[in-house]
């Protein structure tokens, strides 16, 4: 049995939380959706930080202190991570989760000091774990720390993504196609040129989802309840601040206005919206793929996607486009996630934004499912793409979007009757031309080359 200040619970035995997390599993029984490790691994960080900082000032006794650091580091290192049960759906300003943890690590060091699991007269959740420290300046450099790191691994990832498709831009420089702008045939263009333009879409998406995280790295820890650093020091302050960045390895810096960061959470909407705009180029990439690589039939079989699994539980022999159509969802999945955060983050008020959980589980979300998405995306479907260059060559040949490169010679309106003819007659176009001795043989094969339309004069 564990008391509150609301009265008394009953704690599993074996847990490492305590009689706040109970009431919290009782309260929030709503997703089944628990917190991400890199969230997690944030509070351990910012526990120990804070402990350390609390040491160095002499507010901590060294043995306890020591116990605190101990516990942080397992919840760093995700060995305690079964015990933090709260669901993402829950308290305004991520109370529960925040004292999860607290209760966690102050359970968990009572335990390395040999002492009974709650015994909280001799190690407090609130007066030593969190002291000087509030949910409101904890939960959003959490969110921060986590953040930062994940993304890390997202800007990797990314990385990875966009060499794939730099490769095949060069594998495939050479292999002419027809381009198409409305979906109807266009002027040439070479497959190379294609891939290329999605490589520098994902490059410039991730530089803007870089560029955005950047403000993740001012932190409003030691701001306390409302900014105004109840119950700590300055040098507390600075101290916590250089602690997190030997930490973890994170650039951090302390606020410049410890109020605009309690208050606002337009940080969190930055970095989303970046990633919206780059999960909107996945999705249409993905679209192209799969318009590319329709039939192998009836539709377009420009290129080869890489064989993943049997597409249908009917039809025998079908394969379907599986990563591109995964692809699609994720960047579905991310735009969903950043309507929640632009929601939650226009919810706060005065001191405060309480709608933070759910911020926190979608920001996380979104980064993780891009992350991997990059990984499979490229390794599963775009590094094996190969090209049909007879069928891209015979398109291209036989496009009647070559036709504006007559315009120069004979002019638009002479370059339209052309097409018009050979639409209706179904000869090619260049047949239609001579025909008409618009043009001699030797400059229709010069203007109309292929090869010649996909780059400018010099």
């Amino acid at each position: 049995m564990e008391r509150d200040s609301l009265g008394s619970k009953p704690v599993p035995q074996d847990a490492y939380y305590g009689v706040e997390t109970v009431r919290a599993q009782e309260n929030f029984p709503i997703s089944g959706l628990r917190f991400h490790p890199a969230f997690l691994w944030a509070l351990g960080a910012i526990k120990k930080a804070c402990a350390l900082a609390n040491l160095s000032e002499k507010r901590l006794d060294s043995r306890r202190a020591r116990a605190i650091i101990q516990a942080a580091d397992e919840v760093m290192k995700g060995k305690l991570t079964g015990h933090f049960v709260t669901d993402v759906l829950q308290s305004g300003a991520g109370v529960s989760a925040h004292m999860n943890v607290n209760e966690v690590i102050a359970n968990r060091a009572l335990e390395i000091l040999r002492k009974k699991k709650g015994d909280y007269e001799f190690l407090s959740s609130h007066d030593h774990v969190n002291m000087g420290q509030s949910t409101n300046d904890v939960i959003p450099t959490a969110i921060r720390l986590g953040a930062l790191r994940l993304l890390e691994e997202f800007s990797r990832a990314s990385r990875l993504l966009e060499r794939a498709f730099e490769k095949k831009a060069n594998e495939f420089r050479r292999v002419i196609k027809s381009g198409r702008t409305h979906l109807q045939d266009a002027a040439p263009i070479t497959l190379g040129q294609e891939f290329s333009g999605y490589a520098r879409q994902l490059e410039k998406g991730r530089l803007r989802v870089e560029q955005a995280s950047e403000n993740l790295a001012e932190l409003g820890i030691g701001g306390s309840a409302v900014g105004t650093g109840l119950n700590t020091t300055l040098r507390y302050r600075a101290n916590v601040i250089q602690n997190l960045g030997r930490i973890t390895a994170l650039p951090v810096r302390s606020g410049k206005n410890l109020f605009e960061l309690m208050q606002s959470d337009a940080d969190f909407a930055a970095v989303s919206g970046a990633l919206r705009t780059y999960a909107l180029s996945i999705i249409q990439i993905s679209n192209d793929l799969r318009l590319l690589s329709s039939g192998p039939k009836t539709g377009f079989s420009e290129i080869n996607l890489p064989t993943r699994q049997p597409g249908s539980s009917i039809m025998p022999g079908k394969v379907n486009p599986v990563m591109p159509e995964v692809a699609a969802q994720v960047g579905f999945q991310v735009v969903g996630n950043d309507l929640a955060i632009s929601l939650a983050v226009q919810a706060g008020q005065l001191e405060l934004n309480v709608m933070r959980p759910v911020i926190a589980h979608n920001l996380f979300q979104s980064i993780e499912i891009l992350k991997n998405l990059c990984t499979v995306f490229g390794t599963l479907c775009i590094e094996g793409i190969t090209a049909n260059a007879k069928r891209l060559r015979s398109y291209a040949e036989a496009s009647y979007g070559i036709a504006a490169a007559l315009n120069p010679h004979i002019g638009y309106s002479k370059a339209a009757e052309c097409v018009k003819e050979a639409v209706r007659t179904g000869k090619t176009l260049r047949e239609v031309v001579l025909g008409k001795r618009l043009l001699t043989r030797h400059a229709l094969d010069r203007i109309l080359s292929p090869e010649n339309l996909t780059h400018p004069k010099k």
